[in-house]
C-alpha cells in the first residue's frame, strides 16, 4: 500500500494512526501542502480533491476521505476491532468521529484559512478564526464523553474517535487552545498516547517533519 499525505495533515495522521494499530506496513508519500505540491497535475489524477490522505491500496484500488480509509482498514483487516460490537455503540463513536472531521476539522484547515487570508483577514484573525473553531467542536466533544468511564473515548480501547480526537488535540494547541478546559477528552488523549501505534504516528516522528 501507498499513503501520500503530509506529516502535519490531522487526516493523513489518523490513517497513519489506524495502520499502526493494525499492524499494517504502507510507502509514505509525502506532498507539501503549504508549497501546493497537491495540486500538482500526477497527484490531481488519482485525488481531483487535491487533499490528503489518499491511499492506493493492494491491487491499486484508490481511497480516499481519512473516515473512509480508515472504515476500510478496519473491515478490511478486523483485528483489533476500532468500532463496538453493538449497532448503538458503534454510532455514538461514528457520530463523535463526525464531529471532528466533518464540523470541526473542515472550517480549520490550511485551504479555509489561505482563503481567509486572501479575503484580507489579519493573521492574528485567522488564528482566532482557527482558535474559535477548535474551541466550539471541542466543548461539544467533551460533553458527548463525559460520562464515558474511558480510559479511552468509549471504552477501554481505541476507537475511530480517538483516531481523530488525538490529531485535532493536536491542531488545537497549534492555534492557542487552552485544552486543559476539557479533562475527559485528555484523559482519552493520555490514554492514547501511551500506545505505540499512537506515538510513531505523531508528526514530528514522520520523516518529512520540519
Amino acid at each position: 500500500m501507498k499513503l501520500h499525505g503530509y506529516f502535519r495533515s490531522s487526516a493523513s495522521y489518523r490513517v497513519r494512526i489506524a495502520l499502526n494499530l493494525k499492524g499494517l506496513s504502507a510507502e509514505h508519500l509525502s506532498h507539501h501542502l503549504r508549497k501546493g505540491e497537491q495540486r500538482a497535475p500526477d497527484y490531481l489524477a488519482i485525488n481531483p480533491q487535491g487533499f490528503v490522505p489518499t491511499l492506493q491500496g493492494e491491487g491499486g484500488a484508490i481511497l480516499t476521505q481519512s473516515l473512509a480509509i480508515v472504515e476500510w482498514l478496519n473491515e478490511a483487516h478486523p483485528t483489533p476491532p476500532l468500532l463496538p460490537t453493538d449497532p448503538m455503540s458503534r454510532a455514538l463513536v461514528r457520530a463523535f468521529a463526525q464531529v471532528v472531521a466533518c464540523d470541526i476539522h473542515p472550517v480549520q484547515n490550511l485551504k479555509v484559512l489561505a482563503r481567509l487570508r486572501e479575503l484580507g483577514l489579519s493573521e492574528e484573525k485567522v488564528t482566532e478564526w482557527a482558535a474559535w473553531a477548535n474551541r466550539e467542536g471541542l466543548i461539544a466533544c467533551e460533553k458527548l464523553i463525559a460520562n464515558e468511564a474511558g480510559p479511552f473515548c468509549f471504552g477501554d480501547a481505541p476507537t475511530i474517535a480517538d483516531l481523530c480526537l488525538v490529531p485535532q488535540l493536536a491542531n488545537a494547541r497549534r492555534f492557542g487552545v487552552d485544552v486543559a478546559a476539557f479533562p475527559r477528552l485528555l484523559k482519552a488523549e493520555a490514554a492514547a498516547k501511551a500506545l505505540k501505534a499512537f506515538a510513531d504516528a505523531a508528526p514530528e516522528r514522520q520523516s518529512d517533519a520540519e
